[in-house]
């Protein structure tokens, strides 16, 4: 086959590369090879690609057709590997923000994020320029401490709405699971604690949901299949949700997702297409789809979700919510499925950028049993002024070609907020250069893939195929195909481009971009019992989302509008390790700029209607 052998990119050292405006490193554009397939199509491909004769040959050309094997497979790179993009930490300057103890509870935890915007939260719901908004943390708190309403009606009405969206004529497909005996436990208890007068935190009956790549009691952890928790238990909750529950939070069940988070579209076709609250016909996008959702309808105030592609930003931006992805490592991966080990992250889906604060405190920080490193990350919370306060300027990079990859309603969105952050904040942007976009990509598939294959090994050999869907088979059929050379050349590649992002870094504060290049997309009939294949649209939805995961670093989606049929479009800003604080607070400006703005979806549930 050495005829055949596509001859790879030799790339220069990271260090002589120009990362300036007018370097002439090419902007390589997607260039996906591969039909969209669902229902039989997909179906004979997943046949071909398992079948021991054809299927080496169609993968080869698979990979070499769309620069696989050009970009990294054969690559000739002079940088190390990096296998786990662990930052060392470093003390960051933080001026407007506070320093939690490292002995806090998360109770203490979530009140210090209170604390931190307390004031600004009141100016909001001052405002008389909102047309929507949906409810809070601080709403629900309010709501239980005045006497309004009790977690427990809350229970009531949650339960009602959700079986409501299951309905014949909405089939929303938000949950996996949901026990409505543990919900009213939960929610007994947490009503009894505020006639008391003794809430845990304000988060004590707020209902929050789980993606189902998450352990959480009494629920089977499925990973969005039909058969994971046959062969892997749930004995305990995930060391995100103990910390929870500890602020008496309710937890309210399992969201859909994309089956083995192997896709970015949210169609399941064991437990149903998550549907878009904003147009019930398109997507949520993925894999933590039915996170996204549900706080986009109103059922949840925030959702737990995990980022391994953009799965968490992805899905948030096209529901009109925020996304939160932390730097690697700095929430506990404790009882997560070990899918992707060094590539995904738990993250937070929420109503606003308050609320992910409040969450982001609550479950952040090392395990008392992980103090291996010689430096532990301190944790820092923003102060959150006023949406008019001017006193910080914080400088963007931006890389034009790259930005403007994207739909045209995307663009001219996106790039009027950072025109209106210019105008309003006196934040600079500058423009940079950010070599090798696509090779990342590529090599991040490439890491994703080959650390599924691995993980799910010894599950896979004893597996039925018929249990899994059919876009996941091939799925699984590419990940398999990837060898260690390849999976070598992927991390030197992280290596290289971790090198481009400190040297951006080093002139930049955030880099901006999009979220995702197009908004939410039809749900076609022939992919609801087969799933997908649209590596098109698939690329085009995780253009900007790469770099959050292969090299580790923290990003955030805004909502910032809408496309001309209505669907959401986000912003997202990407930091330096360990510098949450200063994305939360630039979020909370974007927000402060765009909220009155925003438009109630097509589906929604009013948990705190009065009625």
């Amino acid at each position: 086959m050495d005829f055949l052998k596509a001859r790879g990119v030799v790339y220069k050292p990271a260090d002589e590369v120009d990362l300036g405006p007018e370097s002439d490193e090419v902007y390589i554009r997607a260039n996906v090879k591969a039909p969209r397939m669902a229902g039989l199509l997909v179906k004979v491909f997943a046949w071909l690609l398992e079948s021991p004769i054809f299927g080496g040959i169609l993968l080869y050309f698979l990979k070499r057709n769309n620069l696989i094997h050009k970009l990294v497979s054969f690559a000739e790179l002079q940088e190390q590997p990096l296998f786990v993009p662990l930052h060392p930490y470093q003390e960051i300057e933080e001026k407007e923000a506070k320093c939690l103890e490292p002995d806090m509870s998360p109770p203490e935890k979530v009140q210090q994020a209170v604390d931190c915007f307390q004031s600004l939260v009141d100016d909001v719901l001052k405002s008389p320029l909102l047309s929507f908004r949906r409810w809070t943390i601080m709403d629900y708190a309010r709501a239980y401490t005045s006497g309004e309403t009790t977690p427990r009606m809350v229970a009531d009405r949650f339960i009602a709405y959700v079986r409501e969206s299951s309905s014949q004529y909405l089939q929303m497909s938000f949950f996996i699971d949901f026990d409505v005996g543990d919900i009213l436990k939960q929610a007994t208890e947490s009503t009894i604690r505020y006639e008391r007068g003794e809430p845990i935190s304000v988060l004590d009956g707020v209902p929050i949901a789980i993606k189902d790549e998450i352990d959480c009691m009494p629920y089977h952890t499925t990973g969005g299949t039909k058969w994971l928790h046959k062969v892997r238990k749930c004995k305990n909750d995930a060391c995100c949700v103990e910390r929870l529950r500890l602020c008496g939070a309710i937890i309210v069940g399992k969201t859909n997702m994309h089956e083995l988070g192997a896709g970015i579209s949210g169609i399941n076709p064991h437990y149903g297409a998550v549907r878009n609250p904003y147009d019930r016909s398109k997507i949520t996008g993925g894999s933590s789809s039915g996170s996204a959702a549900v706080v986009a309808a109103g059922l949840c105030p925030v959702a737990l979700g995990v980022d391994g592609g953009g799965s968490v930003r992805l899905p948030a931006a096209l529901c009109g919510v925020v996304g939160l992805k932390p730097t690697f490592a700095r929430v506990p991966h404790e009882g997560v499925l070990p899918i992707n080990y060094t590539i995904g992250m738990v993250g937070i889906l929420a109503a606003t950028v308050e609320d992910s604060l409040i969450v982001y405190a609550a479950i952040s920080g090392d395990l008392s049993a992980d103090q291996s490193r010689l430096t532990v990350p301190k944790i820092y919370l923003p102060l959150l002024k006023s949406a008019n306060d001017t006193s910080s300027k914080i400088i963007m990079a931006r890389y034009g070609k790259w930005f403007d990859d994207c739909s045209d309603d995307i663009r001219v969105c996106c790039s009027k907020v950072i025109d209106k952050l210019s105008d309003k904040y006196g934040w600079k942007t500058v423009e940079v250069t950010i070599p090798d976009i696509e090779v990342m990509r590529l090599s991040h598939y490439l890491t994703i893939g080959s650390e599924c294959s691995s993980s799910l090994a010894s599950y896979l050999e004893k597996l039925n195929k018929e249990e899994m869907g059919w876009d996941v088979r091939v799925g699984l059929s590419v990940y398999g195909s990837f060898n260690s050379h390849e999976y070598l050349n992927a991390q030197r590649i992280r290596k290289r481009q971790l090198e481009f992002h400190k040297k951006i870094f080093s002139a930049a504060d955030i880099i901006v971009t999009p979220t995702v290049g197009v908004t939410a997309y039809p749900i076609k009939d022939d992919a609801i019992e087969t799933g997908e294949l649209d590596y098109i649209n698939g690329a085009a939805l995780v253009r900007y989302q790469i770099a959050g995961n292969f090299l580790g670093l923290p990003a955030v989606t805004i909502p910032v509008g809408y496309d001309k049929a209505g669907m959401p479009i986000g912003l997202q800003f990407i930091g330096k390790p360990w510098s949450e604080s200063l994305l939360i607070r630039a979020a909370s400006a974007v927000q402060a700029l765009c909220i009155s703005e925003y438009k109630k979806p097509e589906v929604f549930f009013d948990m705190l209607a009065k009625n």
